[in-house]
């Protein structure tokens, strides 16, 4: 191993189907030559990988997902860590989080955190966690614990479901913070530091992805809807099976779903009960090629999303953009940061969450008027173009961790 200063990049779990946009990243900074690892607190679970996974080459090492899993290299690092001065002055901060948070994870973090500190190779001079929740509490502590900097990039639900108290505190502790959301930027800006939080859209990399396809012709059959997502209560599944039942039945449609989820089973029984089961393939979780050629193949592609009574929310769905990248009209939602992607009326249609009748409507009326949809599609894709692309996203990462470095 040289002596190269390397980043270990700490992530919720590797690799995910889900988070397409953390692996477009890390391809990004290998290409752009920064040196790092990847520290994952869980082991895959998706069956399927996605092609810019495989063209990662960085190290991947599993932190232990439960103490009871590994206690022996738990321990070790506990005893190996104990013997630094930093390694008090982290458990001093992990015992004041502790007490306000009293619960089992804290003390998982703590003991990922110090695995983190002791394994990391001597080379590595900063840790940057992707989410504000779990992972930048397990990179915060080892950073204490290796008396060197941290940084994070902040996301959805890691931002909406955790306490104002704590992302205070990470704010404050880290070196640099970005979210790629205006919506999640302007809130997490309220309780940091003026300036330690940055606006960096994800964006797609427009290279890598499919040429749309031509959407000129009138398409025989059925209208094809695509929804994927996971099958969780933000996404608004529910919504969306109420509002297909009730559309009138001169309407032949059919929707395609794909993404897996805890509410698999009860949304496939809700269909059932509305009569609708017949119209609708649950495909569950796909890899990226499967899911363009979905996209591909679809007529109207529907995100219902809303926010969950935990206050989880989305931010602005990846998804969105890899639609609008194919051509695809879009019909969503106007919560949280959609709306600063989507326009209502002018690159799609957006309606109130949580309404059932209104998404119904808005199907109607993409349906009556393909000519306004593909408009609006066009439009999307060449807003998409022009600003959100990856690469000044990706660059504004790299910047932030070298500068953290040097």
């Amino acid at each position: 191993m040289t002596d190269r200063p390397r980043v270990a990049i700490v992530l919720k779990g590797y690799p995910r189907l889900s988070e397409t946009f953390i692996a477009q990243e890390l391809l990004g900074l290998q290409e752009r030559g920064l040196a790092f690892d990847i520290w994952s607190l869980r082991h895959p679970t998706d069956k399927a990988v996605h092609p810019v996974n495989e063209a990662i080459a960085a190290p991947v090492f599993y932190l232990p997902e439960y103490v009871r899993d590994e206690p022996g290299r738990v321990l070790r690092a506990l005893w190996h860590m104990a013997g630094r001065r930093a390694f008090w002055r982290a458990a001093r901060v992990w015992l004041r989080d502790l007490v306000r948070a009293r619960d089992a994870n804290r003390i998982r973090r703590f003991a990922q955190a110090a695995v983190l500190a002791r394994e990391a190779s001597d080379e590595t001079a900063f840790l940057y966690a992707h989410f504000l929740h779990t992972p930048s509490s397990v990179a915060r502590y080892a950073a204490i614990m290796r008396g060197m900097r941290w940084g994070f990039s902040a996301h959805a639900k890691d931002i909406w479901t955790t306490a104002d108290w704590e992302k205070r505190e990470k704010i404050a502790d880290a070196a640099f913070g970005v979210t790629c959301t205006r919506y999640g930027a302007e809130h997490l800006a309220d309780l940091g530091p003026p300036g330690r939080v940055a606006l960096v859209y994800h964006g797609l990399d427009l290279s890598r992805l499919p040429p749309p396809p031509e959407r000129t012709r009138e398409r025989a059959g059925p209208l094809i809807l695509l929804s994927v997502g996971r099958l969780v209560e933000k996404k608004g599944y529910d919504l969306l099976l109420d509002a297909l039942a009730g559309l009138p039945e001169a309407l032949d449609w059919r929707l395609v779903h794909i993404g897996g989820g805890e509410l698999a089973g009860t949304l496939a029984d809700r269909a059932q009960k509305l009569s609708i089961a017949g119209r609708i393939e649950w495909r569950g979780a796909q890899a990226r090629d499967d899911v363009f050629a979905a996209m591909r193949g679809a007529d109207l592609f529907v995100l219902p999303s809303r926010i969950a009574a935990s206050g989880d929310r989305d931010g602005l769905p990846n998804v969105l953009m890899e639609a609008a990248s194919q051509r695809l009209p879009i019909l969503s939602t106007a919560v949280a940061a959609i709306p600063e992607f989507v326009e209502d009326g002018i690159s799609g249609t957006l309606v109130p969450p949580d309404d059932a009748a209104a998404l119904r409507d808005g199907i109607e009326a993409m349906a009556a008027d393909p000519a306004r949809a593909a408009l609006f599609a066009e439009r999307l894709r060449a807003r998409l173009v022009a600003d959100f692309g990856a690469q000044a996203g990706i660059d504004a990462v790299a910047e932030r961790v070298e500068a953290a470095m040097a």
